[in-house]
Parts: C-alpha cells; structure tokens; sequence
C-alpha cells in the first residue's frame, strides 16, 4: 500500500462570505509527483497557503507526514516550498541570501554551493537579487527549497517565468528528484509540461476537488488540457 504523504480533510477556507476552499478531501502519495491544477481563482494557492502554515484552516485540516506544519521538527528538512519567488533580500546575492536561511537552520556553507550548482545559478551567485531575471529568480526560490534536502516538495507555478528551454530543464530537475524518492506537489498551468511531467493528478475548481489519480486515470486516452478543460467547463487560464 502506498504511503501518504500529504492529506487534505474536509479542508475550509473562508474569506468573509467567500469560500475559497471548499471541503476538500484529497490525498497525495508519497514519491510521486502530483500536479495541482485548477482555473485560476479556484483555490490552489490558498489549500497551498494552508498546507504549509501561512494561512489558518476555517475547518478541517491539512497535514503534512501525518502532522501539521508548525508540529513538524526541523521543517525545513522535511518540507520544502516555492510559494513566492519575492522573498529574498533584494540588495544581497543568491548565496548571501541562502547562507542566511542555512544558518537558521543549521545548515553548512557547502550546501549552499551544491544547491546553486544543481539549480544551475552558480555563476549568478554573486550577483544581487535585484539583477536576477524572474526566471533566475525562481531557480533561486527552488534552491532554497532543497537547502535542508527535504523529502518532500510544495511548488507553487514553479515555471512563472522560465523560458522553453527552462521549462525542459525543470521538468529533468523534477524527475529527478522524484527518482530519488521526493514527494512533490506542483500547482501550474503548464498543462502539456503537466502531462510530460506529472504521475498524479488532483484537480479542483471553485475551491472543490473534481477530479483525482493517476494521468492515465483522468485523461482516459485524452490530453491533459482536454480533460482539465472538460472537467472545468471550459476555464483554461
């Protein structure tokens, strides 16, 4: 039987009268990658937001390795996430901005260079951050979030600003690190990188899950952005 990883129970968010999330139930297996996708507006974010501690469930839960976030030890070893590539300090460079984070964590130095070297940034590390392009911005980000070399991964549209070519590269990272037997949970709307990429599929839509297995489950012989587009009703964004 195959572990879980990450469960969503009956999870709700509410804004005012707004329901961003809407009692969802889902869960994410353990080494597999699972691609997260919905219109936008439907609640992806948000779950994510939940998920990893940053926003307070209205009810239900969602745990993490059977726990929630903020009762994890050592997070940053267990969970690695890419929410908003924006939160790095503007005027240090890549490296100083992740020898901060590994020296709250306990991390040494070295792991820092062999992050920026797997995320190809090692000749941009000595450049500030308000240089870097949005695309060097988001290998940043994805640095960060393998520094404490966590089982599992939380990526939030981790292509936003990549390039053809970056976009590939991504994909060979993600394998990879699901080969080595990571756990990743990737929201995007790259939906035919999605099909190349992805082993699993959850789907939701005004904040309510519509759809859940394995590729070959939910497209049933169709592309990925047929049956996203079938299942929302036609909301490709």
């Amino acid at each position: 039987m195959t572990a879980i990883a990450i469960e969503f129970d009956s999870l709700v968010k509410q804004f005012g009268k707004q329901r961003a999330v809407d009692k969802l139930t889902a869960k994410v297996s353990s080494g597999r990658i699972t691609g997260f996708l919905g219109p936008n507006g439907a609640g992806k974010s948000t779950t994510l937001r939940c998920l990893v501690g940053l926003s307070a469930p209205t009810e239900g839960s969602a745990k993490i390795l059977g726990a929630a976030y903020k009762d994890l030890a050592n997070p940053l070893t267990r969970v690695g996430t890419v929410l908003d590539s924006r939160g790095f300090h503007p005027s240090l460079t890549g490296k100083q901005n992740l020898k901060v984070v590994a020296a709250a964590a306990g991390i040494s130095d070295s792991r820092v260079d062999e992050v920026l070297a797997m995320v190809e940034l090692t000749d941009a590390s000595g450049k500030k951050v308000k240089n870097y392009s949005l695309g060097m911005k988001q290998r940043l980000a994805l640095a960060g979030a393998i520094l404490g070399d966590p089982e599992i991964l939380i990526l939030d549209e981790p292509a936003n600003g990549l390039d053809p070519a970056g976009i590939a590269w991504l994909r060979n990272f993600l394998r990879n690190l699901a080969h080595g037997g990571r756990t990743i949970l990737v929201s995007s709307h790259q939906l035919a990188e999605m099909q190349n990429t992805v082993d699993d599929v959850l789907i939701i839509n005004k904040g309510a899950l519509i759809a859940q297995g394995t590729i070959e489950e939910v497209t049933q012989g169709s592309t990925l952005e047929e049956a996203f587009l079938k299942l929302t009703g036609g909301q490709l964004s």
